[in-house]
């Protein structure tokens, strides 16, 4: 929600510096009168038009936060890496992302007989890591026993390659593919 209510902001702030830029370049190339822009900044000093000294401190103000906010974001260390599974060895750090997971576990989920269009979803527990599949089954096969060949094979294969207990695989059968029988005709 941050990120949008900030795109939201410098999309505003831009249209804003913009207006700025040509109003300041078209005093700069003496396109407005000169008794115009006196006359502006006498109004603004006299204390006359209060509402004008209001206006200019409150949106030179609002600009000045909006400039402090877009200088933090863009000076802060951004976290915005892909998301990881970090470990400590004795030789060093190893992050591997979760997307690499989620690879593993597709491939181990595909290699199974009678598995279509899969789908996976990985979270991190306290136990280990939450594997989620989706899966169209090909119809031919025991869903039960297609999904437990799927569960151990993925289990096994992420825990093998990565060297991270999985906590459980979670495997949602969403559909079967009708095959189409068609008989051969003899005549």
């Amino acid at each position: 929600m941050i990120r949008v209510l900030d795109k939201l902001v410098l999309f505003l702030y831009s249209i804003a510096m913009g207006a700025v830029a040509v109003i300041a370049f078209s005093a700069g190339v003496y396109w407005f009168p000169e008794e115009w822009l006196s006359n502006l900044v006498h109004n603004l000093y006299s204390g006359e038009y209060r509402w004008l000294q209001a206006t200019v401190i409150i949106a030179s103000t609002i600009v000045l936060l909006v400039s402090l906010r877009f200088f933090y974001i863009s000076v802060r260390r951004s976290n915005a890496s892909a998301p990881s599974i970090d470990q400590r060895t004795d030789f060093g750090d190893i992050r591997i992302s979760l997307e690499t997971v989620e690879n593993l576990a597709l491939k181990a989920a595909s290699r199974q007989r009678g598995v279509r269009d899969l789908k996976a979803r990985i979270r991190i527990s306290e136990a280990g890591i939450d594997i989620s599949l989706r899966a169209i089954a090909d119809g031919e096969s025991s869903i039960p026993t297609l999904t437990e060949e799927i569960q151990r094979a993925v289990k096994a294969h992420v825990e093998e390659i990565t060297g991270i207990p999985v906590a459980g695989v979670s495997v949602y059968v969403a559909n079967i593919i009708q095959t189409a029988n068609f008989k051969s005709r003899v005549e």
